[in-house]
């Protein structure tokens, strides 16, 4: 199916994509110990906006991603898979499968 509105698609994918690097980096500040407003120190930001890059809402860039992997010590590696084709209900709407294609994972 076409979208008929692109920037809509655009959206959905992008969302997902930072709800998977919201969900890696708090598993590894978990992982890691740390709190958000040990992350926000290390960072020199507020823990105010720690909340929001982890919120899952923010349009993350890669140069705000490898900041926080700095401030993490950690690197950032971004993998390009194949996903299964998208499956659509009329009831359900579109689905992008269980992966966004571009999984960013923290290491």
């Amino acid at each position: 199916m076409v979208w008929p509105n692109r920037r809509a698609q655009d959206t959905a994918l992008g969302g997902e994509l930072a709800r998977q690097a919201s969900s890696a980096l708090a598993g590894l500040l978990a992982a890691k110990d740390m709190t958000r407003a040990d992350l926000a120190q290390a960072m020199g930001i507020s823990p105010g906006r720690i909340s929001q890059i982890l919120s899952g809402d923010e349009n993350l860039t890669l140069k705000s991603l490898a900041v926080v992997a700095h401030a993490l010590q950690s690197n950032v590696e971004i993998t390009f898979r194949s996903t299964p084709p998208r499956t659509e209900s009329v009831q359900d709407g579109p689905s992008f499968g269980p992966q966004a294609p571009f999984a960013p994972t923290l290491h």
